[in-house]
């Protein structure tokens, strides 16, 4: 793919994995008699708390140091992994792409900057499908453009997303909730996500309201009056409307809530970047004359400027320690080749799989990053990728990707106090009906572990108690 810089990748990688895969695969079934298939009391308790039943959960612990598990439950059944499916993802980036891989948003035109600072022609952006393409890089870019000598743009900015080929998007499809910044879809131009980001904060008897993005095409309309009560569940207090160039939110903002960030997703992409780049641009001195629309760089046009996205490693934390879906789907795609569909990404993704070793035909790949109801992979397997990963060369970039317990991420509030806190690296993943978690814990003697527990019921809310207690087993070496 001309659109990425790729690292030159080690084939001993590859072929460590694949021979420890071919171990995992024949000494796993020789040993199962020796493997204990009852979760531990503690887990068992908290599931019967929470009315989940035991058939509900798998389960897979395993020592790295040892080929067989030291505990499976119910392990080969495929189950919707939730956000624990950037796992598959993150890791298969790494690889397929090699962590220090970028992506190239360029700018181009038919035309060169006359003396004057004016543009006579079009002016071209072109993604790759960065996916961090956020307002910091996007503004970098534009100042490159400024520096060059652009100021005034006589014709249109063209827009092409060209590098993706994807269905129509409904971002409602999910959840009815299309304005939810997670929602957001896959694109080859993403612009800071498509989102804003406003602040809401109690001052006095009144409800500060602080737009912190910058779009021409928005108009922001608030009416918040103070609330009282808990914080849970805030953002659904709030009546947000949307009409064309135009967001309204209004309702009762709890005081106890304090400073809250509201990521919202108002506009179409096309208009989105309109709106941004004619406020960063006249910032800047600059002025756009024509229409913003969609096309196609020609081969005649000229660079003028491009910015490079962070490397792969530093996408996949991003994507790992705070569960963002759109980043991951991004990274997904990036999996696709030349080709640029989910499907291809898909089938790239499975081939890989297969060729280090990893056949796991119960997996289902829909987008990459979980928020899913189509996605399935069995416990069993999930395991399996996460002990080949602890051998591959990539291994200190994926493990450090993953959220610590009590320490940062998403495991940020969890866990502190016990014996798993600062010692689990664990993915975690939450739809209705489902909670998961994967990854790596060292219990107390130095021994390291790979953990998967994943939950397919209509109660799976409340057994977050449940895995916490399987962290806590593990990391206490308590067996």
């Amino acid at each position: 793919m001309p659109s990425l810089n790729f690292a030159s990748r080690s084939h001993s990688t590859r072929f460590a994995a694949l021979l420890i895969a071919m171990i995992l695969g024949s000494h796993a079934s020789a040993q199962s008699a020796q493997t204990a298939s009852s979760l531990p009391p503690a887990v068992v308790r908290a599931l019967a708390t929470a009315k989940i039943p035991e058939s509900a959960v798998a389960v897979t612990v395993q020592a790295l140091d040892q080929n067989a598990p030291l505990l499976v439950h119910n392990a080969q059944t495929p189950m919707n992994p939730a956000s624990v499916m950037k796992l598959v993802t993150t890791y298969a980036a790494l690889e397929m792409l090699g962590p220090a891989a970028t992506w190239q948003t360029s700018v181009w035109s038919e035309a060169l900057p006359d003396a004057g600072g004016n543009l006579h022609g079009n002016l071209y952006v072109r993604g790759s499908g960065d996916p961090k393409l956020n307002l910091e890089n996007f503004w970098i870019l534009l100042r490159q453009l400024r520096a060059r000598g652009v100021q005034r743009i006589n014709g249109d900015l063209v827009l092409d997303r060209s590098r993706f080929t994807l269905p129509p998007y409904n971002p409602a499809a999910f959840d009815n909730r299309p304005l939810r910044a997670y929602n957001v879809g896959p694109d080859a131009l993403l612009v800071d996500f498509y989102a804003m980001r406003f602040i809401l904060r109690p001052e006095g008897n009144a409800i500060r309201f602080i737009n912190e993005s910058t779009n021409d095409n928005l108009q922001v309309v608030t009416q918040l009056t103070p609330g009282k009560g808990g914080c849970d569940g805030w953002r659904d207090r709030l009546n947000i409307r949307t009409q064309p160039g135009r967001l309204e939110i209004s309702g009762k903002y709890p005081i106890s809530c304090g400073e809250k960030v509201l990521l919202l997703s108002p506009l179409p992409p096309e208009t989105h970047i309109e709106g941004l780049f004619r406020a960063l641009w006249r910032e800047m001195g600059g002025n756009l004359k024509g229409r913003v629309r969609t096309g196609k760089v020609p081969a005649n046009a000229t660079l003028l400027a491009q910015q490079s996205s962070p490397p792969v490693a530093e996408i996949v934390r991003d994507v790992n320690k705070w569960s963002n879906n759109v980043m991951a789907r991004q990274l997904f795609l990036a999996l696709s080749g030349e080709d640029g569909t989910p499907g291809a990404a898909a089938q790239r993704t499975g081939a890989w799989l297969r060729g280090m070793g990893l056949n796991f035909p119960e997996l289902v790949l829909e987008n990459g990053s979980g928020l899913s109801r189509r996605e399935r992979i069995s416990a069993e397997h999930l395991n399996r990728l996460l002990v080949v990963a602890w051998q591959s060369a990539i291994m200190p970039e994926f493990v450090a990707s993953l959220p610590i317990a009590a320490v940062d991420g998403t495991m940020q509030k969890r866990l502190y106090g016990t014996p798993a806190a600062g010692r689990a690296h664990i993915k975690t993943g939450t739809l209705d009906g489902v909670k998961a978690a994967a990854g790596y814990v060292q219990d107390e003697r130095g021994r390291r572990y790979a953990v998967t527990f994943l939950i397919n019921h209509a109660n799976s809310g409340r057994g977050e108690r449940a895995v916490d207690e399987l962290l806590v087993w593990v990391a206490s070496g308590s067996r």
